[in-house]
């Protein structure tokens, strides 16, 4: 049975490091450039400390199969918006059409609603398209973000 925690950081980073390693390995296209897994875990930990993070972690049997990190924070542009920003998000390929996915982001918006979040955002990368889940999670499409490599590989 598949359960949702929302965990800290500092408690959860080193053993949900090697599923960061898989996603890295599966998806990224930082990977494809030469670009390193390198997360700033100082600043992970000052945005927790801060309150602006929100980790909600997939368990099965207690072992971590998928993961949401979000930044909660006023918008820059709307101080009075509560806003979450999305970092990062993944789920083991054997959990992918199991409803994993859609159960782990019900729990993450119970509690951003809890927190008083009035805008959630996600993204879906173009060669890895998750709108579909987007869609069912009834999220509307909202602004197209565009990507150029211009530095040397």
């Amino acid at each position: 049975m598949i359960t949702f925690h929302i965990e800290r950081f500092v408690d959860v980073y080193a053993e949900m490091y090697p599923l960061l390693v898989e996603h890295y390995e599966e998806i990224s296209q930082h990977r494809e450039h030469g670009v390193p897994l390198d997360p700033q875990v100082d600043v992970y930990q000052s945005r927790e400390n801060a309150g602006n993070l929100l980790m909600v972690i997939a368990r099965d049997a207690g072992r971590i199969v998928g993961y949401f990190i979000g930044i909660v924070a006023p918008a820059l542009h709307y101080k009075s918006c509560l806003s979450c920003s999305p970092d990062i998000f993944y789920v083991q390929r054997e959990y992918r059409r199991d409803g994993t996915a859609a159960a782990m982001f019900g729990h993450v918006e119970k509690e951003l609603r809890r927190r008083g979040v009035k805008v959630w955002m996600v993204g879906s990368k173009h060669a890895h398209n998750v709108t579909q889940l987007f869609e069912h999670l009834s999220f509307e499409p909202f602004e197209i973000t565009y990507a150029k490599w211009i530095g040397e590989d």
